[in-house]
């Protein structure tokens, strides 16, 4: 897939460290024009010093520091990309933060909404900045980050949980309105990644997250984590034409078998395989009977 993306563009949020970073040379490799932003420019402008090198002749790279939980960047940034490149491809929603930790009561309310202002709103007002010249074109790719405190409870990280269920809802719902024009949309679990997210958990210490949940961290940690690499090959992946069909889905980059999914997309269309749903006593094997 070394020119899977050639000549396309791409915005990338959150994307002067970690994994936003990783998607970004990914992308670059692969021929894409791309559009960076993160919030703290001068992170950004470090990351956009050493991406400009690996930018392959004839394509080109912009920076620009912008706020997604804002819709006046989150609008700007697509008006950019489309003054600077005359197209838009891809946007991938990768900015997100942690948010404040410890037990709900206790936590700072303001830090909580930002929270969901940064995790969910960011991607809803980029999505919905870009969905218009998604739908003159008949196509377009949309790609949130999401992960593991999408599909299990995460506890001492509420908020954290909470906004990246919410945007797996979110694109599951966005994928069905937008069937029609060939826009996918899908969510990345990327698995448990060391980087700046996880340092930040862990600086909260045993005694907030409790000792077992603290130690698997810190397993975590020394293990090195899930490679970078792999989550970004899935963004790559979900932003090429090879994933034309594949929408609505929650894709982790280290377990499903997501380079089968083009031979399996009627398969995939039949099931809810990769979504959100309700656990019933059948669905274990229990019959509990029905209400009266």
């Amino acid at each position: 897939m070394s020119h899977a993306l050639d000549q396309h563009c791409a915005i990338i949020t959150g994307a002067s460290q970690g994994l936003g970073y990783e998607i970004a040379k990914t992308y670059l490799a692969a021929g894409a024009n791309l559009l960076i932003c993160a919030r703290d420019a001068r992170v950004l402008d470090k990351a956009f010093g050493e991406l400009r090198q690996l930018v392959p002749a004839g394509r080109s790279i912009i920076a620009i520091p912008a706020d997604v939980s804002q819709v006046r960047d989150a609008t700007a940034l697509v008006e950019r990309a489309l003054t600077e490149f005359g197209r838009l491809d891809v946007i991938v929603n990768n900015a997100g933060i942690a948010g404040p930790i410890g037990p709900l009561e206790e936590l700072d309310w303001g830090l909580w909404q930002r929270t969901i202002e940064i995790n969910l709103m960011g991607a809803v007002w980029l999505s919905r900045a870009a969905l218009p010249h998604f739908k003159r074109m008949h196509r377009g790719k949309i790609i949130q980050l999401s992960g593991g405190g999408a599909t299990q409870p995460t506890p001492m990280l509420s908020a954290y949980a909470a906004s990246k269920a919410a945007v797996v809802r979110f694109v599951e719902t966005l994928a069905q309105e937008t069937r029609a024009w060939h826009i996918d949309v899908n969510a990345i679990a990327p698995g448990a990644l060391d980087t700046r997210m996880l340092n930040e958990i862990l600086a909260a210490g045993p005694t907030v997250l409790g000792q077992a949940y603290f130690e698997h961290l810190l397993q975590q940690k020394r293990s090195g984590g899930a490679p970078l690499s792999r989550g970004a090959e899935l963004a790559l992946f979900l932003g090429s034409a090879q994933s034309d069909g594949i929408t609505g889905r929650l894709i982790s980059a280290i377990w499903d078998p997501w380079d089968e999914l083009p031979d399996r997309i009627d398969e995939l269309d039949a099931t809810d395989i990769y979504t959100l749903r309700r656990i019933t006593p059948e669905d274990r094997a229990l019959k509990w009977g029905k209400r009266k």
